[in-house]
């Protein structure tokens, strides 16, 4: 993992809290080049928490957009820009992390409808989760 990346995600995971419409999960990246798609390489030894990582920045995508007046778009951003600097063009790799911010995102979308206490915590469990896990992920692994 880039230290870019890993420093991207961490900072998006240590933004302010929610106080307190919804936006929509990832789509598939849908076009790569010939030689990117049959490219397939090895996986990385973090690529298991970089999936985990993917996944809770897909929960807090949700839960922020659900409990914040106006919703933002940072989260999901921050997706695409970790799914450019860590897949590049290998698309077996890049559906892994999209179906991972996807299944975040979903999970809590078939919890909640409406912004509650409850998923307030959630979200604050999920982004403190995350900085972690991104912290470990740089520590362990970064360049």
């Amino acid at each position: 993992m880039t230290h870019r990346a890993a420093r991207l995600a961490v900072a998006l995971l240590l933004l302010v809290p929610i106080h307190a419409t919804q936006a929509a999960p990832i789509a598939a990246a849908s076009g790569t080049d010939a030689a990117g798609s049959a490219a397939e390489t090895k996986p990385a030894p973090y690529d298991g928490r970089l999936e985990r990582l993917s996944e809770i920045l897909g929960a807090v995508q949700y839960l922020r957009n659900l409990c914040l007046e106006d919703g933002e778009d940072t989260w999901r951003k921050a997706m695409q820009d970790l799914i450019s600097m860590e897949a590049g063009n290998e698309q077996a790799r890049r559906e892994r992390l999209t179906a991972a911010f996807n299944h975040g995102y979903r999970s809590f979308a078939s919890v909640y409808a409406t912004c509650t206490g409850q998923a307030v915590v959630a979200e604050e469990k999920y982004r403190n989760e995350g900085a972690t896990l991104a912290a470990e992920i740089t520590a362990r692994f970064g360049n």
